[in-house]
């Protein structure tokens, strides 16, 4: 006689036998008041902030900090003359004073704190000397352009005592709150393993952003804004679309993965580089003189835990998360959570038995069905429990912490040591892209190694 006894035919036994589906519910998040705050503050009370680069992301952190009780933006500086006028339209402030030099900013002691948001490879230089000027500051993630510059940065926050908050909202979500209280209750068991991917398919999310019409080497200070990085003629592409060149940016990696690895790492309550990366991809869609790959998945090692993460900017793909445990799977997006519990155990009689004889595989699953059958009633239905909210803007919230902790001088959500982790990781899988091989992080040396 065929034996077609399989593992499909097991599964659906098992659900028979136990009599039990799946059910869910669905809990809808309401956003908290996370800054309740008077109509009036005080002038004594208010902070006064600075913020250097004003661009795509800076004009948005501009615009949602000053929505905020009690902040004030005062200053401002882009190496752009026509960011000047924008600050001045942001804040509605037609005399708001404003620069190309940031060190301006630094000086300036009317100035409490700072929010950063230039390319990556300035990073390290605004962040250190802000420290060093007794400057708390906001900068925009991923915080280093290399490893060794997160390490400088790291140190000048503990050396100088300064606030510093890395700028992956992802911490400050409600969303990541919630799934980290349920993986803190041991609802996941086990972790096995992590996967995460985001993607994007359009020409804008690939970062093939459209130049001012009015850029020139006559209102940009182009060979400032190069830095170290070997000099090249006048590009407003290259000015632009910095994200393409690692000279500049840290690609993919450092667009999108990082607010997947800094979301992971909150919910588990990681604050520690991977052991080990391998990736691998390549410059798949966007053939337009990049030398970052447009699409790039990395498999990592935190302790004994593997970790999957893909991106693409060549298919459209939500961010999600699967948090697998012994206990179930709980996957998690940007605006909703859903756990779906696993028993691990078997909920049939062994499959394996089809290798039985008959009269052994009889007497076998009448004593199985009679030691594990429940009675009715005796087994509550598993159930799938889902958290959703409404479109929620998670950018304020994380500028609120920032603030607050400039004023209270408690720890923000995000610091530099948090942030240095978070960014190890993108910069591991761009040099295990790179030099095509799997990389290690050597805390002894603080060096990533083939």
């Amino acid at each position: 006689m065929k034996n077609d006894f399989s593992r499909r035919k097991f599964l659906g036994m098992g659900i028979a036998a136990t009599g039990a589906a799946i059910a869910s519910k669905t809990i809808f998040l309401d956003p908290e008041p996370l800054f309740a705050a008077p109509h009036q503050v005080a002038a004594s009370d208010r902070l006064r902030f600075g913020i250097i680069g004003i661009g795509m992301q800076g004009s948005g952190l501009l615009s949602n900090a000053i929505e905020l009780p009690g902040i004030e933006c005062v200053a401002a500086c882009d190496l752009y003359d026509g960011r000047h006028t924008l600050a001045r339209e942001i804040t509605g402030k037609a005399e708001l004073p404003v620069t190309r030099r940031y060190q301006e900013l630094l000086a300036n002691k009317d100035i409490d704190c700072l929010i950063a948001a230039v390319p990556d490879h300035w990073h390290k230089q605004v962040v250190v000397d802000a420290c060093a000027a007794g400057k708390d500051i906001y900068c925009e993630k991923p915080m280093s352009h290399t490893a060794a510059e997160g390490v400088d940065m790291a140190e000048a926050q503990k050396k100088y005592n300064r606030i510093v908050q890395i700028g992956s909202q992802r911490v400050s979500s409600l969303i990541c709150k919630k799934a980290k209280e349920m993986v803190a209750s041991g609802m996941l068991g086990d972790l096995m393993m992590v996967e995460g991917w985001l993607g994007r398919n359009d020409p804008t999310g690939a970062w093939e952003y459209p130049p001012p019409f009015d850029l020139s080497p006559q209102n940009l200070d182009w060979d400032t804004w190069q830095g170290t990085v070997p000099k090249r003629a006048f590009n407003p592409e290259i000015f632009a679309r910095w994200r393409c060149w690692k000279e500049y940016g840290t690609g993919v990696a450092g667009d999108l993965l990082v607010h997947l690895v800094s979301g992971m790492m909150f919910v588990l309550g990681w604050n520690e580089a991977p052991k080990r990366a391998m990736a691998m991809g390549g410059i798949l869609r966007w053939k337009d003189g990049r030398n970052m790959p447009d699409v790039h998945a990395s498999l990592y090692q935190y302790g004994e835990i593997p970790v999957y993460m893909r991106l693409s900017l060549g298919t459209e793909m939500p961010e999600v998360y699967r948090f697998q445990g012994s206990k179930g799977i709980l996957e998690m997006t940007e605006f909703g959570l859903s756990f779906t519990p696993q028993a691990g155990i078997d909920t049939s009689p062994s499959y394996y038995d089809g290798s039985f004889p008959h009269a052994m595989r009889d007497a076998y699953e009448k004593k199985w069905k009679a030691e594990h059958t429940p009675r009715l009633g005796q087994e509550p239905t598993p159930e799938t429990i889902s958290f959703k909210m409404p479109d929620y803007d998670d950018v304020k919230p994380h500028l609120w912490n920032f603030f607050e902790s400039v004023r209270s001088r408690k720890p923000v959500v995000e610091d530099a040591l948090f942030g240095h982790h978070a960014a190890l990781a993108c910069h591991m899988a761009n040099e295990s892209y790179f030099r095509q091989s799997a990389v290690t992080w050597d805390e002894k040396t603080r060096t990533i190694k083939s």
